[in-house]
């Protein structure tokens, strides 16, 4: 028998029929499911009639996320400080400069801080473990120093550097290998007890655009999040830590990368959080003709407002001011500007 899959048809209008789930514990509603199988069924059918465990995992309020609740959107600021990443490679490895951008990123509305040492934009090569510490480490290090008290996670696939960052002061762990690269991440997540984010990528940063191919991304992607997380749980790992990226831009085409994000509710269906990472990647310089990365804010912002549409918790963006004003108008909109205004 093919497996079947449930994905949530969200809405947030105030018109809410009593029958009306919601969804993960947040912002939005949901009456209605697509039910999907492999064999090639899409069929609409009343939320009421889902399966007892698939219910749950679609309703259940998420944990927190290093001391965030998921009941409300969060914005992640990217933090590179690295050489070559792809739209900021260079501008913040100087310690000091860092250090500036992330409280400002703060300021502007960033609630957790993403800090990486490594590139993986399409073609990047491996980066030193020792190298890798060396541009993190210190920088958290001298973050926490300074009194900085937001949550600070480590942008990482190796299990040293995450410790090393760990050491240093941050409070999670964003793999974008999903523990594939270094298996030792399982046990630094499950020692730690920090939460970590598993990300799908289809091949390695420096070949991973190649020539990607799936049989139905949509799934093939939620059933290796759903493997990745029956292995983290394996090890150790409660699956209240555990956070899910489909990895948009990461062995994806363009139309890879739209199928996932207009597909994005059924991944409520692993019980996690959403990490959302569009932030200035290429399908949106594609789609919205602009070739600089730095230009690509209002693609950003437009894909970005399709995830909170879905429930989408954590948004992982470069520009925060922009896609906070865009957040909290949406929200606005949404729900009334009162309550836009207390969050």
């Amino acid at each position: 028998m093919d497996k079947v899959y449930y994905r949530p048809i969200t809405h947030t209008d105030a018109s809410r029929p009593e029958t009306a789930l919601t969804l993960a514990g947040g912002w939005c509603w949901f009456d209605e499911v697509e039910k999907i199988t492999r064999g090639g069924l899409r069929e609409l059918m009343p939320a009421a009639h889902l399966p007892e465990d698939i219910r749950y995992r679609l309703t259940a309020r998420r944990a927190p996320v290093a001391g965030l609740g998921m009941e409300q959107p969060r914005l992640m600021g990217i933090l590179n400080v690295t050489p070559d990443s792809f739209s900021d490679g260079g501008l913040f490895d100087d310690p000091d400069i860092a250090l500036e951008h992330a409280q400002a990123m703060v300021e502007a509305g960033a609630e957790i801080i993403d800090i990486g040492g490594e590139s993986t934009r399409p073609g990047a090569q491996e980066v030193d473990e020792d190298e890798e510490i060396d541009r993190t480490a210190p920088v958290i290090a001298a973050l926490r120093d300074m009194g900085f008290d937001a949550p600070i996670s480590i942008d990482t696939r190796k299990a040293m550097v995450g410790d090393a960052a760990v050491e240093a002061g941050a409070d999670m762990i964003n793999d974008v290998s999903a523990m594939e690269f270094d298996p030792a991440m399982a046990e630094l997540a499950a020692i730690t007890g920090l939460p970590i984010c598993l990300m799908h990528a289809q091949g390695l940063p420096d070949t991973m655009q190649d020539d990607p191919r799936y049989t139905d991304v949509l799934l093939d992607v939620y059933d290796y999040l759903e493997a990745r997380i029956e292995l983290a749980e394996a090890n150790g790992v409660d699956r209240e830590k555990i956070i899910v990226d489909p990895g948009i831009g990461f062995g994806k085409t363009l139309q890879h990368n739209l199928a996932l994000v207009r597909g994005l509710s059924l991944f409520h269906g692993l019980g996690c959080p959403i990490l959302l990472g569009v932030s200035r990647k290429r399908f949106i310089g594609e789609i919205g003709l602009a070739p600089d990365a730095r230009a690509r804010v209002p693609g950003t912002l437009a894909v970005t407002l399709a995830g909170l549409g879905q429930g989408a918790q954590i948004h992982r963006v470069h520009d925060i001011a922009e896609v906070a004003q865009g957040l909290r108008l949406w929200q606005a909109v949404n729900f009334g500007y009162e309550k836009a205004d207390e969050q």
